[in-house]
């Protein structure tokens, strides 16, 4: 699967999706600078692999997804430059996941606070188990979200909400998430994975362009106006319509059979 050995990452395939686990149980799946690092490979690794066509991120033991950063490295940090280089690695690594051609599922066991609901809002799918909880709990210790919590919640929750998380440092449940649209589905903890490999399962179901497109289509113009994002988005219709796998999804449609696509 990876041909990098990690630490705090467990990596495996199962047929075309991998499944990436946080593996810091002991300390709730805290992030680290190694563990980040570790990510982000790992992310470019699977980015490469043509046989992988989705990624699930989770996290190990039952309590946690992640409770947040390292809060050890970060009363270490000395100065606003080393304050913001830490800002930066961890907004690294959500970009990442956002530019990956591949979609990224996040399944929330437990706990997904500060680092780790800002880790979760950079995958494009998330589920939740019931027992997951989400907040953005910085201004507890003096600081504010600096994963990218302060904008995401701003364009995935609107101001309201965003503005709730990050100002009260409180918590929301799985269902308030979802209500919010924080989450896109909630199961019993028992069904997390089993539904977050559904999902990838579908998705490598769909043609792997049009997928990417989408992803570029959606996450590169959310924040232009809209006559300039549908530009954006017509480029990529009309890309997709040189390609081979479009002349085969259309060929399979009419012929009524399952499309063969080649990626290209």
């Amino acid at each position: 699967m990876s041909t990098t050995a990690f630490e705090h990452l467990l990596v495996e395939s199962e047929g075309t999706t991998a499944i990436v686990t946080l593996n810091r149980p002991k300390v709730l799946n805290a992030l680290n600078a190694a563990l980040l690092s570790e990510l982000s490979v790992a992310l470019l690794e699977l980015e490469r692999n043509a046989s992988i066509r989705a990624i699930v991120l989770t996290g190990s033991g039952e309590k946690a997804f992640a409770a947040g950063a390292d809060i050890g490295e970060l009363s270490a940090l000395r100065g606003a430059r080393e304050g913001s280089a830490k800002a930066r690695t961890g907004q690294g690594v959500t970009r990442l996941m956002e530019r990956c051609s591949k979609p990224v599922i996040v399944a929330v066991n437990g706990y997904a606070l500060g680092g780790g609901c800002e880790l979760a809002m950079g995958g494009d799918i998330r589920i939740a188990s019931e027992n997951a909880r989400f907040g953005q709990p910085e201004v507890n210790l003096g600081i504010i979200p600096g994963y990218g919590g302060s904008q995401r919640t701003m364009r995935l929750l609107g101001a309201g909400m965003a503005m709730y998380l990050c100002l009260t440092g409180e918590t929301i449940d799985a269902h308030q998430a979802l209500q919010c649209g924080l989450v896109q589905k909630v199961v019993p903890a028992a069904e997390l994975m089993t539904e977050a490999k559904r999902i990838a399962g579908v998705i490598a179901t769909r043609a792997p362009l049009a997928i990417a497109a989408a992803k570029r289509a959606m996450n590169g113009a959310a924040h232009l106006a809209l006559d300039d994002a549908l530009e954006i988005e017509a480029l990529e219709f009309g890309a997709l319509i040189e390609s081979d796998d479009f002349r085969e999804g259309t060929a399979a449609f009419l012929e009524k059979r399952k499309p063969a696509w080649s990626g290209h």
